[in-house]
């Protein structure tokens, strides 16, 4: 044992030793406490974090599902401008028949809403009165021409008969005498007569011709000796007679009034046993086998249209069915205070559905395209009611939804013309694409699988 007195005693060397191996024990398990708590801590936080990325992915599967959609194919087909407005109906023809004369109706049935045919008797008037001035009109005439013949024949008819006797005697006095002269002329060529004999028949002609003059002039002088002025009086007289009959013949056919046209009784205004005026009306007939819209369209609208444009017509009575037709007139000239425009289309109405008077939508379909690209009106979503773009939902090949811009044209009731946005081919949604978020997985339907579905 060293007596040195700086040496550390054993004991003390052993007590150091141990606490130095103490305290690097102690370092050691700090250490791995630390290192361990560090590790646990990076375990949580990756856990919470791949637990809030599951519960974003669960989420999201949660609010986007697979949504079911029904869709078709935008494709080209034809659409038309539909342009519209409210006509009224107007028959095809329309008398309002009235009386000529004023007398009471001696017979007249009930006709209103009763068919009556052209030239039927639909109304007779009191004419006895008539009659009788007809009666008195004639005897006048009669006594005109009475008193004509006896002014142009002479006051003594005897000496006339015998004048009118003598010239027709006279006349076959001298063809005989020219027959007697013409056979005697044969004889005498052939040797048969004298010349002397030839010559006698010759005078026999020569004087009968001359009487035959002398009796032409005696008659010509008697005709001639009247007075002109009287002979054209007596004239103008039976004229004027003639023309008395002819006016109460024209007053007595008014009498009876016949139908113009044939169609339907639409209005009575008088009865049997009233009195009817001259010019009042008594009823009123239209044919409504063929009815006229007669509508009032923009003139700026009335620009596109031509005669023999497709037109649909809907008549605003409910019972009537919607009808086609095509545009027969174009009216000329344009109202001032609505700056309207008449158009005429011509329906058939032989069932007598369309009423007279009555009112009726009429669409007129212009600016026709056969090659545009079209789709129902539900698969396009508009911004506003009247606006020029909006979008579709076209689907891809993975049944997923897409959101699509187009500009649309023409737009109809159940199309519209896709101008700009699509190919034509898309397949686009019809059916569940109101507020479809972009990027949707969908589940396409069309028509034909719902009607596979049918029991």
């Amino acid at each position: 044992m060293s007596d040195d007195p700086n040496r550390i005693p054993d004991e003390e060397v052993d007590r150091l030793l141990r606490e130095e191996r103490r305290a690097r024990v102690v370092r050691q398990r700090n250490i791995v406490l630390i290192v361990g708590s560090v590790l646990v801590v990076l375990l949580l936080v990756t856990l919470i974090i791949w637990r809030l990325r599951r519960s974003a992915t669960e989420a999201e599967t949660e609010v986007t599902p697979t949504v079911s959609v029904k869709v078709v194919k935008a494709e080209k087909g034809e659409i038309a401008n539909p342009i519209s407005a409210v006509g009224t109906i107007w028959p095809r023809e329309k008398a309002d028949v009235g009386a000529k004369i004023s007398a009471q109706i001696r017979k007249m049935a009930l006709l209103k809403n009763k068919v009556v045919h052209a030239g039927e008797v639909i109304a007779v008037l009191e004419s006895r009165d008539l009659e009788a001035q007809r009666a008195e009109a004639v005897a006048a005439l009669n006594e005109a021409r009475a008193n004509e013949r006896s002014l142009i024949t002479g006051t003594i008819p005897k000496t006339n008969a015998e004048d009118q006797k003598a010239l027709l005697d006279a006349r076959a006095k001298v063809n005989n005498a020219r027959a007697t002269f013409e056979r005697r002329r044969t004889l005498f060529e052939k040797g048969g007569i004298s010349k002397k004999d030839l010559e006698a028949s010759q005078l026999e002609l020569t004087t009968a011709e001359d009487e035959l003059r002398l009796q032409e002039q005696t008659v010509a002088l008697r005709t001639r000796s009247l007075n002109p002025n009287d002979r054209a009086l007596a004239a103008a007289r039976t004229a004027q007679a003639q023309q008395r009959v002819a006016t109460l013949d024209a007053q007595l056919s008014y009498a009876t009034i016949r139908s113009p046209i044939t169609g339907i009784v639409t209005d009575q205004f008088q009865y049997e046993g009233e009195f009817a005026s001259a010019g009042g009306k008594l009823v009123t007939i239209a044919d409504t086998s063929t009815v006229i819209v007669k509508a009032p369209f923009a003139d700026t609208a009335v620009a596109e249209l031509k005669t023999g444009d497709t037109v649909t017509v809907v008549p605003t009575d409910a019972s009537a069915e919607e009808m086609h037709g095509q545009v027969t007139l174009l009216g000329r000239s344009s109202d001032p205070t609505n700056r309207t425009v008449e158009v005429w289309v011509t329906l058939a109405n032989g069932d007598g559905k369309l009423r007279a008077n009555g009112a009726a939508q009429v669409t007129v379909f212009t600016n026709s395209k056969n090659d545009a690209i079209v789709v129902p009106t539900s698969a396009v979503t508009l911004e506003t009611s009247d606006a020029n773009e909006g979008t579709v939902m076209v689907v891809d090949a993975e049944n997923v939804a897409h959101e699509t811009k187009v500009t649309i044209g023409i737009r109809t009731a159940d199309k519209i013309e896709i101008v700009e946005g699509l190919k034509g081919g898309e397949t686009i949604v019809v059916e569940g694409n109101y507020a479809l978020p972009d990027g949707t997985k969908v589940e396409p339907q069309t028509n034909a699988d719902d009607a596979d579905k049918e029991p």
